[in-house]
């Protein structure tokens, strides 16, 4: 078995001549075989995999059935596994979302927080109203998580809690991707109130390189997720979010979802490969130019960025009468 290759993600912030900030960057690339074949400082490192476990999370509701019932499609699925930017069409599917199973946006345990999106916040503020729980990021997963608990019969109160027949199959599933023994899965709690899970960065590498791989089967939960993604990368992220502009600029080549603290997990749907990338100090203008940096590397990526991609590669640093006075770029 040859040897994994050995990357340097690692970003810097720099201010005139001087490197002023070093983020380091860990990552594991998993092939179509299970085999890791590319990293970058320790995969072993254990860290909460956030909101890119989100495609796992929702499979439960596809395979039982009740997403086909409810008469639910791409949008809905879309959403599910977003990290959205509260703009007017995300708000407006997950108050859909709830109203097909007869519930509000109360009933949501994740708290509201200003859109993600430079165009949300655009829109909200114009309009004179308040953030709601529909603006959170994580209102799509939260509406899903309520209609998987609502069409099994099981309470709707404490959906998000650990002990929760909603939670405990979706660590079932994560368990079940990754390889990872159920029981050597941690939970804590997430930013949006439900469960998060953790476990080593190989096997949530891993378990996206076997989702590329079960995609490939269109009939699948994997399939049907990745076509969903591919195909409303807009109800992904957002306008300006970097997941959307990725898909779009690759044609749903690569799926990638974005994780609070620095952790970013990839599909690379045409080489079957997965990879995750944790930023150590949790910074994400240092994520998105790892993930860019590794998908280069792959091959997935060109070396000449398309302009939109390059923008989150290497950031002017700007100081506040708006002079260039550094960048934020990789190292290598």
């Amino acid at each position: 078995m040859s040897t994994p290759h050995l990357l340097d993600l690692d970003v810097i912030a720099t201010r005139g001549d001087l490197i002023e900030s070093r983020h380091r960057v860990h990552a594991a690339v998993v092939d179509s075989k299970d085999v890791l074949v590319a990293h970058a400082r320790d995969t072993s490192m254990v860290t909460h995999w956030r909101s890119c476990a989100k495609p796992f999370q929702v499979m439960p509701l596809l395979e039982s059935g009740d997403f086909d019932r409810l008469g639910w499609g791409d949008d809905q699925l879309a959403l599910a596994c977003a990290s959205h930017g509260g703009e007017p069409e995300h708000v407006a599917l997950a108050q859909r979302m709830l109203h097909d199973i007869g519930m509000e946006e109360g009933d949501l345990a994740c708290g509201p927080h200003e859109p993600l999106a430079q165009r949300g916040q655009k829109v909200l503020r114009e309009s004179g109203e308040r953030p709601t729980r529909l603006h959170n990021n994580c209102s799509g997963k939260h509406a899903a998580m309520l209609a998987r608990a609502h069409e099994a019969g099981w309470p709707t109160f404490g959906y998000e809690r650990a002990e929760h027949d909603v939670q405990r199959a979706c660590h079932e599933e994560v368990a079940k991707w990754s390889g990872v023994p159920k029981e050597q899965v941690g939970r804590a709690v997430d930013g949006c109130g439900v469960v998060v899970f953790t476990l080593p960065l190989e096997p949530m590498a891993r378990a996206y390189a076997r989702f590329a791989a079960a995609a490939r089967d269109t009939q699948s939960a994997a399939g049907r997720i990745a076509h969903a993604m591919k195909t409303r990368p807009m109800l992904v992220g957002g306008t300006d979010r970097f997941d959307t502009l990725l898909i779009q600029e690759t044609q749903g080549r690569v799926i990638a979802k974005i994780g609070a603290e620095g952790i970013h997990s990839v599909a690379w749907l045409d080489g079957g490969m997965g990879i995750t990338v944790k930023v150590e100090d949790g910074a994400q203008r240092a994520q998105f130019p790892a993930v860019l940096r590794v998908l280069q590397h792959l091959g997935a990526l060109p070396a000449l960025l398309p302009p939109k991609l390059e923008e989150f590669m290497r950031r002017p640093l700007r100081n506040t009468r708006n002079e260039t006075v550094g960048e934020v770029r990789p190292v290598a």
